[in-house]
């Protein structure tokens, strides 16, 4: 490539060794390197090392992980340009099964000889595990695939598209907020690459190149003569997809009070709504605390869904063998046994799957080789399953695994996380205008917001970014200074109504935290705009005393 071309590419080029650091795993390397591929052959012969060496020295099973992943980061404040990383890491990790006991070891010597020294060490762990006792670890079936292939569905990599091209879009978002009179903003993309090849005893060779973006922002409004400010962040949702998210697409937008987003995000509309937004907010009304029908957008629902329904149906905090990152599950064996507890009203359907296309949990094979499953975990309002890995299917009674095992690099071990957990949409066609002429009292809440949820996930308390009053089947104008508060089971008892799949949008975490040592894992959650009756809203400004 001509130097020129490799400037272009790199956007700020040497310049940008002068940026301050961003926090990022892995080494820092130049975009275009960014661009190469590790040969699948290679990797095969690297995996039977370790499959081999493993199997030798005792293992009843072995799986080998060699990742290559990637990060980039573009980060923008005003009329600079904080930083611009571009990160590897590139290793391998080893998990085995000797005397029914884990072992697990990695290393970033991606030779033959690095990686049979980490197999025997893998092994040695297991052993010395197996001494300790315990429940011997029983691993549900799985066939093999030989070698299979899987790729995000991507149109633009991400990590071809030059630095230039994406520091411009930013400085004009930024360029834009300005203009529009906010005080403050910054942008960002982020850019994902995880290159996963997986191999296990079991007799997969699986190579996959899956693709995450997040563009993002936040606007700051100031009235100095009040002193106070209010923010508005972008409604983006991180995604399961190429650069062509970033495409501005007049079908892909959800016109009301305030233009969302679905497949498409056009940034530098959303930003000049968002300074309106925040301007309007500095002057909007507070609400009075009480009791009010919500109508939630799928910009908010989606943390809702994931703290409430997707964190406490993962069968480790059921069984409270998980316990970080708020606590364990309100939810228990018995409760799923029972085949009769109601988590919430007929109009709760919650489905979980890893293979929704456009979502942050897609793949085409979980990390312990398992094709990624769709299945429900509520059924009209019933609780009617978990989410379960290979070595616990057996303890609700499951003889395959559901799918959902990762692990954030190869340097860590891998568990269950959560996959894409969703509210389906409601069968019967109900446009969000509609749904919002039958509300009396209520306020329509877009964007999510701060939140809190105790240690079995039961009490909670969610804001947002958007809130605007219905009165009489009519929005009235905007609120300020939204929260609402609820048990688990007495907020999704309330859910009255779901509208239909025209309305269905992905929200997601970009980094969803578990685990110690932690791991992030990047999940979405889809719903369609969501009515709950009678919820107790809270100012957030109110003081005792």
């Amino acid at each position: 490539m001509k130097r020129r071309n490799f400037i272009y590419l790199s956007g700020v080029g040497a310049g940008a060794i002068m940026l301050p650091n961003l926090p990022a795993f892995g080494t820092p390397i130049d975009p275009l390197q960014s661009l190469e591929q590790v040969d699948a052959r290679i990797k095969k012969e690297l995996a039977d090392v370790a499959l081999n060496t493993a199997k030798s020295k005792g293992a009843s099973y072995a799986d080998v992980r060699i990742g290559r992943y990637l990060n980039q980061a573009v980060v923008t404040r005003e009329t600079r340009v904080l930083n611009v990383a571009n990160a590897e890491s590139y290793g391998v990790g080893i998990r085995v099964l000797v005397n029914g006991c884990w072992g697990f070891a990695a290393t970033n010597n991606v030779t033959k000889d690095g990686i049979a020294k980490t197999a025997e060490r893998a092994v040695a762990v297991a052993r010395a595990n197996s001494k300790i006792g315990g429940t011997p670890v029983q691993l549900a079936p799985q066939k093999g695939y030989g070698e299979v292939t899987w790729k995000t569905p991507i149109e633009k990599n991400a990590f071809e598209i030059p630095i230039k091209e994406k520091v411009d879009l930013l400085m004009s978002v930024n360029g834009a907020a300005l203009a529009g009179g906010a005080n403050f903003v910054n942008s960002t993309i982020l850019a994902i690459n995880e290159q996963k090849y997986f191999a296990s005893t079991d007799g997969s060779y699986i190579d996959q190149d899956i693709h995450r973006l997040y563009p993002n922002f936040s606007v700051t409004k100031i009235d100095a003569a009040k002193g106070a400010f209010e923010t508005r962040a972008a409604l983006s949702s991180p995604v399961g997809m190429g650069y062509e998210y970033l495409t501005p697409t007049e079908s892909e937008k959800m016109q009301g009070i305030v233009t969302r987003y679905r497949n498409r995000y056009d940034m530098l509309e959303d930003v000049k709504n968002a300074t309106r937004n925040a301007t309007e907010k500095v002057s909007a009304k507070t609400v009075e605390p009480g009791k009010y029908d919500l109508v939630l957008d799928p910009s908010h629902l989606w943390l809702t869904i994931h703290e409430s329904v997707a964190h406490p149906t993962e069968l480790d905090r059921v069984l409270g063998y998980e316990a970080n990152y708020a606590g364990t599950s309100f939810l228990s064996l018995e409760k799923l046994k029972s085949g009769t507890f109601k988590f919430g009203s007929k109009n709760m359907n919650i489905v979980a799957d890893k293979n929704q296309k456009g979502s942050l949990g897609a793949v085409g094979y979980d990390d312990e080789g398992v094709k990624p499953k769709q299945w429900d975990l509520v059924k009209e309002g019933t609780l009617v399953n978990f989410q379960a890995i290979r070595d616990q299917a057996h303890m609700i009674g499951l003889k395959e695994s559901q799918g959902c095992c990762y692990a954030q690099t190869w340097s860590d071990v891998q568990f269950q996380r959560m996959p894409n957990v969703s509210l389906q949409p409601g069968k019967t066609p109900l446009s969000v205008d509609d749904m919002i002429k039958g509300v009396e009292k209520g306020i329509y809440i877009v964007g999510n917001g701060s939140f809190s949820i105790d240690q079995q996930r039961y009490n909670f308390q969610f804001g947002g970014q958007l809130f605007y009053e219905i009165k009489n089947g009519k929005i009235v104008g905007m609120l300020n200074d939204v929260a609402y508060q609820a048990t688990n089971q007495e907020f999704w008892n309330s859910c009255a109504a779901v509208c239909d799949e025209r309305d269905y949008r992905l929200g997601g975490a970009f980094n969803d935290g578990k685990g110690q040592p932690g791991q992030s894992n990047a999940v979405s959650h889809g719903s369609a705009t969501t009515k709950f009756t009678g919820v107790n809203v809270i100012n957030t400004k109110r003081r005792i005393g």
